[in-house]
């Protein structure tokens, strides 16, 4: 189909100038200068000057890693920005909507009610995988996004390559693939698919395989287009100064990242096999993610008694398609070695 990004983006925000901060106005600073133009404290103490509102240095170590060019990196306060920034971009309040895949990420409806947007749901297939004839017939002239999260939450499962490709190539407006886990996954990022798919969108983050969940740092892949209008939309200075150092800290890391990675990998494999054993769980998903959803004999009960014992899994049986299942983060060794002795004598 052909995608034209003026066709979904918000006449106002189409219109509007974006705010101009004294760090957009001038670049290029050396030790030597004498900055004062943004009404700063004069005081060095590390963190007394604005933080570069584009982010440069953290993003030219992201160019590296993923292979992609400045232009097409968007960096968030948090996905839960990304996703914020999305909705308010291209879809008007109170006519446009965007498709949900429940069961999924909380953050997409939420946003989408916060913005005043309607939401269609298409709910996952038994296998977790998307209805791909059901999403595109539910798709009207005011469908404006739709979300895939990939690997998805909770279920831990990529969605097959196939259908994801059906969905972006069959729909004219905006495809996210929400890539939170895909540093677990067994197969690549759609960041290397940006240039063949102009309405792709895809959003990762540093909170989960990067171990860096405290400094809330969401990061977004998309056409250069698609970019500046999330750069041109977003607060001027939405990535504080402590986040891009500790950011630019890790991604310099990026061998013990990976290391780490392999570690928690070989622990979801341990942790499966350990989970076979314990009489009351009667399945365990197919994991691409750094947990498992397990069904068990009943949730709610195991939940609290594991509560008791002092682990907290997460108890998603509410949640369509996942009744009586716990969702167990993968641990450290001896974290993982807990849950299963709790496990144990729960039996």
């Amino acid at each position: 189909m052909s995608f034209d990004l003026k066709n979904i983006i918000r006449e106002n925000v189409a219109n509007m100038k974006a705010y101009s901060s004294a760090r957009d106005e001038f670049q290029g600073a050396t030790d030597d200068m004498v900055f004062l133009d943004a009404n700063e404290n004069p005081f060095e103490n590390g963190v007394n000057r604005y933080p570069d509102p584009m982010q440069r240095t953290v993003k030219s170590e992201l160019v590296k890693i993923k292979e992609v060019a400045q232009e097409n990196i968007f960096l968030g306060n948090g996905s839960d920005e990304v996703i914020d920034l999305i909705l308010r971009a291209f879809c008007e309040p109170k006519e446009d909507n965007i498709i949900t895949l429940p069961p999924s990420y909380g953050m997409y409806d939420v946003s989408a009610n916060l913005n005043n947007i309607n939401i269609k749901e298409v709910p996952l297939k038994e296998n977790f995988q998307p209805n791909v004839s059901k999403i595109l017939e539910t798709v009207d002239e005011n469908t404006k996004v739709i979300f895939l999260c990939s690997p998805n939450n909770p279920s831990g499962n990529l969605f097959d390559y196939a259908n994801v490709k059906a969905i972006v190539e069959g729909f004219n407006g905006l495809v996210v693939v929400d890539e939170a886990y895909i540093d677990f996954a067994s197969e690549p990022s759609w960041v290397a698919r940006l240039e063949k798919h102009p309405n792709l969108i895809v959003s990762q983050t540093m909170s989960k395989a990067y171990g860096m969940a405290g400094i809330r740092l969401g990061v977004c892949y998309a056409s250069a287009e698609i970019i500046a209008v999330l750069n041109k939309i977003k607060p001027p200075y939405n990535v504080n100064e402590l986040t891009q150092q500790k950011a630019l800290e890790r991604l310099l890391a990026y061998e013990d990242v990976q290391e780490e990675i392999e570690a928690v990998l070989v622990e979801r494999d341990n942790l499966e096999i350990a989970l076979k054993e314990v009489s009351f769980v009667e399945k365990i998903y197919p994991s691409d993610a750094n947990f498992l959803l397990v069904k068990v004999d009943d949730a709610t009960k195991r939940y609290n008694q594991l509560i008791e014992k002092g682990i907290v899994v997460r108890n998603r049986t509410t949640q369509l398609l996942c009744e009586n299942t716990l969702r167990f983060t993968v641990g450290t060794i001896k974290e993982n070695i807990a849950l299963m002795k709790a496990l144990r004598e729960l039996q």
